[in-house]
């Protein structure tokens, strides 16, 4: 299942001659807005180094990796690169609370920890059975479909599962066309004036039980788009400037064998300029590339089979990530760009070439109908 998490960590630091003084279960509350998420810590040792692994009980019951941990002198640090999260703290001089901050971006929340007895830990649930797929082959359809418009204000996106439901989340219609058909904006003519900018929350049933995989659930967006859009079309083909990913000769790329046994990938960026991909193919990277990020369409010229887990940190330029609103100043954090990244980071190549695509002429749309 598609997943954003608020905070997860198991991580892996260095072992300091205190580490003795750190290892145990820690446990406090993190109050963010409204939400009050309370958190456990089992700080453990393995080998010569530290390791951590982080419960949110009242969000998810899974344990969660990711990271490194520090513990020197009275200091614990760790970092969450995948979710953009630093947390720092000073441990008291009895050793059994940890006073600091969680921060998220650029917003630091108190987290005060507390070494947790027998008598005083906070039960960890059972996570949940993982949902039954549906065989890759199952003809599924949309029972019922509920279109409304999307909160004012919302920033970003978000096309996730929920148990069986599958949703799109402050998406236009724009969105919806070129994630459900895996095309870029410059692949689709004709679309009518309101198509970026009207945003819709979007939710599905399908007809029978079981989670859709990636191909499943653009296949129901598809069913939306004819039934609830009016959407209609027929295709050309076009020659058009492309960002192609490639694998340079004589290379061997960096990326990890997935171990999920899933066909389901993780692509949600936890900010401008990070990508922390878990159980995805290469040209679902292209897809997630082009439609979130890039200024043109991006095709897989790799060659590379299989599921990997990665994650690409770099400095985004003007250009980039315009499809999820007006854009915003991001400081320089001192990352590569997109192209140098990709080369140090994955051993891939990304470059600009010319290729021939299909773009989506609209022949008709239409609002949808109040739910």
């Amino acid at each position: 299942m598609m997943k954003v998490f608020l905070f997860a960590l198991a991580s892996v630091g260095i072992l300091s001659a205190q580490a003795m003084e750190i290892v145990g279960t820690w446990q406090g509350t993190l109050v963010a807005g409204q939400q009050q998420i309370r958190t456990v810590i089992k700080i453990g040792r393995e080998g010569g180094n530290l390791s951590a692994v982080l419960y949110t009980i009242d969000q998810n019951p899974q344990p969660n990796p990711a990271g490194t941990t520090t513990f020197q002198g009275s200091t614990l640090k760790f970092a969450i690169p995948s979710i953009n999260v630093t947390y720092e703290g000073r441990m008291a001089a009895d050793g059994n609370s940890i006073n600091g901050s969680a921060t998220q971006g650029n917003t630091p929340l108190p987290l005060v920890l507390t070494r947790s007895t027998p008598a005083t830990a906070w039960a960890i649930p059972e996570p949940p059975p993982p949902p039954v797929q549906l065989a890759a082959n199952a003809n599924i359809h949309v029972e019922v479909a509920t279109v409304k418009p999307g909160a004012a204000n919302a920033r970003g996106r978000l096309y996730t599962m929920r148990g069986e439901l599958v949703l799109a989340i402050n998406v236009s219609l724009m969105n919806l066309i070129t994630f459900s058909y895996d095309v870029h904006e410059r692949q689709v003519s004709g679309a009518p004036s309101w198509a970026d900018s009207d945003k819709f929350d979007i939710t599905v049933k399908p007809d029978m039980p079981g989670q859709p995989n990636i191909t499943q659930m653009k296949k129901l967006f598809k069913e939306v788009l004819a039934d609830r859009f009016q959407l209609k079309f027929h295709t050309e083909k076009r020659d058009i400037s492309v960002y192609a990913i490639t694998l340079p000769a004589g290379t061997q790329h960096k990326l990890t064998k997935s171990a999920a046994n899933s066909n389901i990938p993780s692509l949600a960026y936890p900010r401008a300029g990070m990508l922390p991909a878990r159980n995805a193919t290469i040209t679902e990277l292209a897809q997630s590339m082009q439609s979130a990020v890039l200024d043109r369409p991006v095709i897989d010229r790799t060659g590379i089979e299989g599921r990997y887990d990665f994650t690409i940190d770099w400095m985004p330029d003007e250009t980039q990530f315009a499809s999820f609103g007006p854009p915003q100043a991001i400081p320089d954090n001192g990352k590569p760009d997109i192209f140098k990244a990709y080369q140090e980071q994955l051993g891939l190549k990304i470059e600009g070439v010319r290729a021939p695509a299909d773009v989506l002429v609209l022949d008709k749309t239409e609002r949808p109908s109040d739910n």
